[in-house]
């Protein structure tokens, strides 16, 4: 049985058999992001759209790497009785889908991930985690005081809206309910990749980028091609890096057609 830690989830499509779709969300995010979707796709399939460590509601860990990320998406299989699943990723969570499918390859059925490839990068969310901790919580009636001070590290509205989703409101004092501690310690594995040698997953995979994002380039095909021979890739036009939520529909067709 897998040690990684009890994650906790939305479920969808409950009366729905077969293999499960487990849905992976990014850096910042959380199983809520990925709640219009998931029911979306439950109309076909049982649904679980996980919180990763140290996001959502799930337990809070110092070690924020890919292997130990995915040994909890083992442990969520596993404590389930679920022998398989397909598995969609984006970003962080496509990382750890990734990483899933090339060291557990027969627990995965199919593999979707959207916009990241098995590469390490030099983007970094540094600069936004470190905005988020000197933010002054203290003493904060409303969300738009706490916005007003990521202005300067955030100057892109949608990007603080959806950091700001994980601004907690509790007995009349705001938190954050995100480990930003161990995410910004553990930056360089994160925009990293675990060296798995010549690990490959030989199952159906899919990976969806969005044009007008630099995360799946043609640099990064013959890393794609290595790990994932029988992948293919799609590119959403005019879509960035938040494609799911950018282009809802052309992503989601994408995913029902594949899945």
């Amino acid at each position: 049985m897998a040690q990684g830690l009890p994650l906790t989830y939305l479920e969808a499509g409950e009366a729905n058999g077969g293999t499960p779709l487990l849905v992976l969300h990014g850096l910042f995010g959380s199983a809520r992001n990925w709640q219009t979707l998931a029911k979306r796709f439950a109309e076909r399939h049982r649904v679980y759209a996980l919180d990763l460590r140290n996001h959502g509601g799930a337990p809070w860990s110092d070690e924020m790497t890919y292997p130990a990320m995915a040994e909890d998406v083992l442990r969520f299989l596993d404590d389930r009785g679920f022998a398989r699943a397909s598995v969609v990723g984006h970003s962080m969570g496509g990382k750890v889908a990734m990483t899933l499918a090339l060291t557990h390859p027969d627990r995965v059925e199919r593999l979707a991930v959207a916009d990241i490839a098995p590469v390490a990068y030099t983007h970094t969310h540094a600069p936004f985690v470190a905005a988020m901790k000197q933010a002054k919580l203290e003493g904060c009636t409303r969300r738009s005081e706490v916005e007003a001070q990521l202005v300067d590290a955030v100057p892109e509205a949608p990007l603080r809206s959806f950091l700001l989703q994980n601004l907690v409101l509790e007995q009349g004092s705001f938190h954050w309910r995100i480990n930003l501690d161990a995410i910004g310690a553990r930056m360089s594995d994160l925009i990293g990749f675990p060296d798995l040698g010549d690990a490959r997953y030989d199952g159906p995979t899919l990976f969806i980028g969005g044009t007008r994002s630099d995360y799946i380039v043609p640099e990064t095909h013959a890393a794609i091609r290595r790990h994932f021979p029988k992948a293919a890739i799609e590119m959403i036009e005019g879509a960035g890096h938040w494609l799911h939520a950018e282009r809802p529909q052309e992503f989601a067709a994408l995913v029902e057609a594949f899945a």
